[in-house]
């Protein structure tokens, strides 16, 4: 479950629900901030370099924008055709109940929105542990839901499944009563970028859906989505799915202990930049562990934020890759955002632990 940011703060994805932290989400430069200098301090050589400068930043601006526009020329092309219809909300039936005997997330019970644990969820070997037994129960619990997916299957038939699969394991589904959230899963299909909530739609032949599972299993998230494809789907909605997972592989390959958390925005945008697909900026990775969302905010567009990775972390990575705009627009449900163009959108997630060399994903078996 991502959060969702804009340029002068950092929300929830359920934004309408009120609750904001402070963040900058970009740095002068992708602000387009002007660079400003006192003529009276400045020599010959540096007046010379301010203009120097001047002209390299048109040069940009200028590249900026010839790309963006060869993008949208080839976007006409390559979504021309592929489109479904529009998604239309169905109907949602009432959550389905846990046991007493399950333990439950704190949030459980109110309806509104957790404050975002401002510490970063580093653990122990003990606390690995837990993590590792959670993340391989979501991860297995994802793998049984996609093979569900098919034509005329419901996505509520999909959210019963998991709750089934969930607590039979004795753990509780964690986007069930989170911010008032009424489902076990979250199903997103088509242009719905994330947060999609089951209900009685029917899958469609050519839709791609994301399922994304999170459990809580003896007090630690295990947090995971994938992008399944169902029945005949086209092959730019394919390779769309296909590069939104390889973008989520490039991020993890640079994550270690001491890495900055921005290559991993810079490592994604490069790879999704070469098939001109857009990255959404407004939804975010988030630390996990005995708290369903925490602090480091892991951006996947390029930035310039600050920060370090450190041994026994661990957090989401989970870019989302569209055919068009990067826009979205919420639902009155204050949970689905769907790309505001109607355009497909995939997305794929791991939750992950920082080792001294590398990155070991746990979300796997």
């Amino acid at each position: 479950m991502a959060f969702a940011t804009s340029s002068a703060t950092l929300q929830l994805a359920s934004s309408l629900h009120g609750e904001a932290l402070s963040s900058s989400s970009k740095s002068n430069i992708f602000m387009g901030r002007p660079v400003t200098f006192s003529a009276s301090t400045l020599s010959g050589k540096q007046l010379h370099s301010r203009k120097q400068l001047v002209v390299f930043s048109k040069k940009l601006s200028g590249l900026a924008e010839a790309m963006r526009i060869k993008r949208e020329r080839e976007l006409k092309i390559t979504t021309k055709g592929i489109r479904s219809p529009p998604l239309r909300r169905g109907k949602v039936s009432p959550r389905l109940p846990v046991p007493d005997h399950i333990p439950k997330p704190p949030y459980v019970g109110s309806n509104l929105l957790p404050e975002i644990a401002s510490e970063y969820q580093t653990h122990d070997s003990e606390g690995i542990a837990c993590m590792r037994a959670a993340c391989e129960l979501a991860a297995r619990v994802l793998d049984n839901a996609g093979k569900l997916v098919r034509p005329s299957v419901t996505t509520n038939e999909i959210d019963k499944a998991v709750h089934q699969m969930i607590i039979d394991a004795g753990a509780y589904p964690s986007p069930l009563g989170y911010g008032g959230f009424p489902k076990s899963v979250c199903t997103s299909v088509n242009e719905c970028m994330c947060h999609g909530i089951p209900d009685s739609r029917q899958l469609q032949d050519g839709d791609i859906i994301n399922i994304d599972v999170t459990v809580y299993l003896n007090g630690y998230h295990g947090d995971t989505s994938k992008t399944f494809l169902c029945g005949d789907v086209s092959d730019p909605m394919k390779r769309l799915v296909k590069v939104t997972e390889e973008c989520l592989e490039r991020g993890i390959a640079v994550c270690k202990d001491g890495a900055s958390f921005k290559k991993i925005g810079k490592r994604i945008s490069e790879h999704a930049e070469k098939y001109g697909y857009g990255v959404v900026e407004r939804f975010v990775g988030h630390g996990v562990g005995t708290v369903f969302h925490s602090e480091p905010f892991i951006y996947h567009h390029r930035n310039d934020q600050p920060g370090h990775m450190v041994e026994g972390q661990t957090f989401t990575i989970e870019p989302i890759l569209t055919l068009g705009s990067t826009e979205c627009i919420t639902w009155p449900d204050n949970w689905t955002a769907v790309a505001a163009d109607g355009s497909p959108a995939a997305q794929f997630e791991h939750t992950i632990l920082i080792t001294r060399t590398g990155a070991e994903i746990l979300t796997t078996y």
